[in-house]
C-alpha cells in the first residue's frame, strides 16, 4: 500500500502587518526602474526603492529596468547582461542570491563521450512576460550563446512555492545551475546517498550518475539548492575548481528530458544543513553536535565510511518520555527504547548512532563495529517531513512532490519497491512458540497451531533463501558483464576491477555460510522428521526433542538472515562505488550506469531481515 503523503497547503494571507520577506505568497512582478550592471544586493531586493509593481495580468508593460518575479520565498531576477536568471531566497534575514539558472544549447554542450570543457555562460538579451497573476508569473528570456546563436528559456514562479520551473525553448538542451558548493548530494532511496566532495575530485570536470535529484549544499549551511529532473536519461555534468578544502563545484549541468522541464528549488535558513567532522577515535563515544535542528523534520545524516563511501541514516527524535521516534521514509513510524538499542543483520545489536534530543540538539555515537567505521565529514539535511513539520516548511522530498506531482514522484522513487516483504515466521519466533508448547505438555490440544507454525517456518526459509539466490545470480551476471567490458575496453581494466572486488564479496560470504544455511530441502526433511517423531509425542523428553529441532532451525535461519544482509550490503556498496567511479573517471560512465540500473532492480522488495532500513 502506498503511504499517504501530506500535501502542502499554501498560505494565502497573514493577519498582521509583515515585513517584505513574510509577505503573502502571491506572485508579484516588479520593474527595477533602471538596469543593474551587477547582481542586485539583498538590501535592494528588500527595500525595492525606485521599483514599480507591474499591474496584475499586464503582460505588455515596457520595462525601464530589470524584471523581478517575487513570492514569499524566492525572487527570480531577469537582469540584462547576466548569464541567466538570478535566484534569491527570501527570509527573515533578508534576500540572498543562491543560484544562476542559465540555458545551454547542443552545440555548446559536449557529448558525454568527448567530455570537453564547459563553455562560459551566455548573455541575457531580452524577455517577454507570458504570465503575470497572483498564482504564477512567467517570462520567456532570450540569450546570446558564446557562438552567437540565440537561446530561449522560460522561467516560471508559482504562488508560495520555493522553486522556479524552467522550460527549454529555442536551441536549449540543458540547464546550467551556478550554485558553488563543496558538497553535492544525490539522494538515493534504495541504497545510500552519493555525496560528492569537491575536495576529493581530482578532475576539473566530472560526470555524475543520471538521476532525478541533485542537491547543492551551499557554504555556511544556510541553503540547499535542489534540482529536479523528470527524465533521468542523461548524466549530470559538474565543473570543479580551487584547491584543497576550498575546492568547489562551480556549476552543474542537467539535460532536459522529453517534457523539456527542470525545476530548481531553494531550502534556506540557519542550519538547514550541517557538516560534522568525525574522527576515527570517536567510535563508540557520545558526541554533542555543534548543530541544533532549525525545525522538526526527518533529518538524514550521511556518514563517511571507509573507501569514501557513504552510509545514510535517518536521525531519531527523543520523545517526552525518553523513548525515541523513528519516522519511516516510506512507512509507519516506530518506537525505539530510551537506550537506543537497535538490532540489524551484519551489525548485530548497537546503540542507534544519531538522534535529536528533546531540545532539538543533535547527538552522535559513531558505530564501533569491524564491519562499519565512520570517519570524515558527516552531512545532515532535511530529507522529508514528519507530522510535526509546519505546513509552510519545505524539505527535499516536499520539493520533489510539489514539482513532479505525488504520482510521478512515487513512481520515480518506486515507493512500492521500497517496502520490506515478510513471509512466514522467523526461526527464532518458531522456537519461542514451539518450545513452551512442549514444556507445558500442550502439543495435543494445540496440534493445529503447531502445524501452522511448521508451514510458516518453511515459507520463511524459502523466502530468505530465494533472496540470497537472487543476489548470487546478480553477482555472477555482473561479473560476466564486467569481464565483457574489460575485454572490450582493456584500458578500463583497473577501474572495473574495483567493481569486481566489491561484488565478489557475495560469493565469499556465501561460501563462509554455505554449510550452516543448509538448503530448503534439508529444512523440509527436518520438518517431516519433526512431524514423525515429535508432533504427537508426549514423553518426558518431548521438550528436549523439540529443542533439538528448533535450535537447529534457528541456526539455519540466523545464518540465512546474516547472509542476506551481507549480500544487500555488497550490492549497496557496488551501486554507490559505481556512481563515485564515474565521477572521477568519465570513461566508465556507461558501465557504471548499467550497474546502477541492475543493482536497483535486485534491491527492490527486500526481505524484512535484509535490514533495508537501519
Amino acid at each position: 500500500m502506498k503511504p499517504n503523503f501530506l500535501i502542502l497547503t499554501l498560505l494565502t494571507s497573514l493577519a498582521l502587518p509583515t515585513p517584505v520577506w513574510a509577505a503573502a505568497p502571491a506572485v508579484r512582478l516588479f520593474d527595477t526602474g533602471a538596469p543593474s550592471p551587477t547582481p542586485l544586493s539583498g538590501e535592494a531586493l528588500s527595500s525595492r526603492t525606485g521599483w514599480t509593481e507591474v499591474r496584475e495580468d499586464d503582460v505588455t508593460a515596457k520595462f525601464k529596468g530589470d524584471a523581478v518575479f517575487v513570492n514569499d520565498r524566492l525572487a527570480c531576477v531577469l537582469r540584462r547582461g547576466a548569464g541567466g536568471a538570478e535566484i534569491y531566497s527570501i527570509g527573515p534575514e533578508g534576500a540572498t542570491k543562491r543560484a544562476v539558472l542559465a540555458p545551454a544549447g547542443r552545440s555548446d554542450t559536449a557529448a558525454p563521450s568527448s567530455f570537453t570543457s564547459l563553455p562560459s555562460l551566455p548573455s541575457f538579451l531580452s524577455f517577454a512576460i507570458v504570465e503575470n497573476t497572483p498564482s504564477a508569473g512567467a517570462a520567456d528570456a532570450v540569450f546570446a550563446a558564446t557562438d552567437g546563436r540565440t537561446l530561449a528559456l522560460r522561467y516560471a514562479l508559482k504562488m508560495g512555492q520555493p522553486f522556479v520551473q524552467t522550460e527549454a525553448h529555442t536551441g536549449v538542451t540543458s540547464l546550467r545551475v551556478e550554485a558553488p558548493c563543496r558538497f553535492a548530494v544525490m539522494p538515493d532511496f534504495f541504497a545510500d546517498d552519493i555525496v560528492i566532495d569537491a575536495a576529493e575530485l581530482p578532475v576539473a570536470e566530472a560526470e555524475l550518475p543520471s538521476d532525478n535529484f541533485l542537491l547543492h549544499l551551499l557554504p555556511d549551511g544556510r541553503a540547499i539548492v535542489v534540482t529536479v529532473v523528470k527524465a533521468n536519461e542523461e548524466d549530470i555534468r559538474v565543473a570543479v575548481s580551487g584547491q584543497g578544502e576550498k575546492r568547489m563545484i562551480g556549476r552543474s549541468e542537467l539535460r532536459y528530458g522529453k517534457d523539456g522541464k527542470i525545476w530548481v528549488g531553494v531550502i534556506a535558513g540557519p542550519a538547514v544543513w550541517h557538516k560534522q567532522d568525525v574522527a576515527p577515535d570517536q567510535a563508540g563515544k557520545v558526541i554533542r553536535m555543534d548543530w541544533k535542528t532549525p525545525f522538526p523534520a526527518q533529518w538524514r545524516i550521511d556518514w563517511r565510511r571507509d573507501g569514501n563511501l557513504t552510509d545514510s541514516w535517518e536521525m531519531i527524535t527523543e520523545r517526552p518520555d525518553g523513548s525515541f521516534m523513528k519516522d519511516g521514509l516510506f512507512g509507519q513510524p516506530e518506537t525505539i527504547t530510551p537506550d537506543r538499542s537497535r538490532w540489524t543483520t551484519v551489525l548485530g545489536r548497537f546503540p542507534y548512532p544519531c538522534w535529536i534530543d528533546k531540545s532539538g540538539e543533535g547527538w552522535l555515537e559513531p558505530i564501533k563495529r569491524p564491519a562499519l567505521r565512520f570517519q570524515g565529514p558527516a552531512i545532515v539535511y532535511p530529507i522529508n517531513r514528519t507530522k510535526a513539520t509546519a505546513l509552510d516548511t519545505f524539505t527535499v522530498v516536499d520539493i520533489m512532490r510539489n514539482t513532479l506531482g505525488v504520482g510521478p514522484c512515487e513512481y520515480i522513487l518506486d515507493v512500492e519497491g521500497q517496502q520490506s516483504q515478510r513471509q512466514g515466521r522467523a526461526t527464532c519466533a518458531v522456537r519461542d512458540t514451539l518450545n513452551p508448547i512442549y514444556e507445558n505438555k500442550q502439543q495435543k490440544q494445540r496440534r493445529a497451531e503447531i502445524e501452522r507454525v511448521l508451514e510458516d517456518l518453511m515459507a520463511f526459509v524459502k523466502h530468505i533463501r530465494g533472496r540470497i539466490e537472487g543476489y548470487v545470480v546478480f553477482e555472477h551476471e555482473i561479473l560476466a558483464y564486467l569481464a565483457e567490458q574489460k575485454k572490450a575496453h582493456p584500458e578500463l581494466a583497473g577501474r572495473l576491477g574495483e567493481l569486481e572486488t566489491v561484488v565478489g564479496t557475495i560469493d565469499a560470504k556465501y561460501a563462509t555460510r554455505k554449510e550452516k544455511i543448509k538448503t530448503p530441502e534439508h529444512v523440509a526433511e527436518t520438518v517431516a522428521e519433526f512431524r514423525k517423531t515429535v508432533l504427537d509425542y508426549e514423553g518426558d523428553d518431548a521438550p528436549a526433542k523439540c529443542k533439538q529441532f528448533t535450535e537447529h532451525w534457528v541456526e539455519i535461519g540466523g545464518n540465512q538472515d546474516e547472509l542476506v544482509g551481507e549480500c544487500r550490503w555488497a550490492v549497496k556498496m557496488l551501486r554507490q562505488r559505481a556512481g563515485l567511479l564515474m565521477a572521477t573517471d568519465p570513461r566508465v560512465a556507461e558501465v557504471a550506469k548499467e550497474i546502477r540500473r541492475r543493482s536497483q532492480s535486485v534491491l527492490r522488495n527486500p526481505a524484512n531481515h535484509e535490514g533495508a532500513r537501519h
